[in-house]
């Protein structure tokens, strides 16, 4: 059995207890229920521009194309992902991790296809150019572990970025991610025993 330097996170209905919840109308059930993958993106909006509230916006199908020339192109979109964490390590859910959100599109993911009928997909707010910080690679690994012990089909192993399931048409998380720094506080939340306290 699996020892934690956190207490993993009660999932209740799927979302997370200390999370701001933004339910998102894009989801739907998955097909077969199936929870095995875990795929990490990066948003920022407007581009390289970070805080405020249009990731929400775009993620409700409320993302104004006058707020900014750039939303013109994407405003239209029906998009969504489980959950963001935002450069100061808030957790934002958009969508409960039982139910199929729709942020990885045309995907592949070994010999499957659509990634998002068994894939939870995170976004970190951020660039594939710029370093993200600290408090989100502790989030994040705190995320997955929970993620891991309510979810048995889902490895460390099976932890992606969308450039590895959309090669080609993405590139995200980019090389600004820290794979390394990822994997490592991951295995140090696994491998410790249960603390009094979650930092989630």
């Amino acid at each position: 059995m699996n020892q934690w330097k956190i207490a993993p996170q009660p999932l209740a209905g799927g979302w997370l207890e200390n999370a701001r919840k933004v339910p998102s109308p894009n989801q739907d059930e998955r097909p077969e229920g199936e929870i095995s993958l875990l795929v990490i993106h990066c948003i920022s909006l407007p581009p390289g521009e970070f805080g405020g509230r249009h990731i929400d916006r775009l993620f409700c199908n409320d993302l104004s194309p006058d707020a900014h020339p750039y939303f013109r192109e994407i405003s239209a979109l029906k998009v969504s992902a489980h959950l963001l964490i935002d450069r100061l390590g808030g957790l934002t859910q958009y969508v409960p991790f039982q139910r199929r959100a729709w942020h990885a599109g045309i995907s592949r993911f070994g010999e499957r296809e659509r990634c998002n009928d068994f894939s939870i997909g995170i976004e970190l707010e951020g660039t594939e150019t710029l370093p993200y910080t600290q408090v989100q690679y502790l989030r994040l690994a705190e995320v997955a572990a929970t993620l891991i012990h309510h979810y048995p089909q889902l490895t460390p192993g099976r932890i992606v970025g969308h450039c590895d399931i959309a090669p080609g048409r993405k590139t995200d998380p980019g090389e600004s991610f820290d794979w390394r720094l990822f994997h490592d506080l991951l295995s140090g939340l696994i491998r410790h025993p249960a603390s009094d306290e979650s930092r989630l």
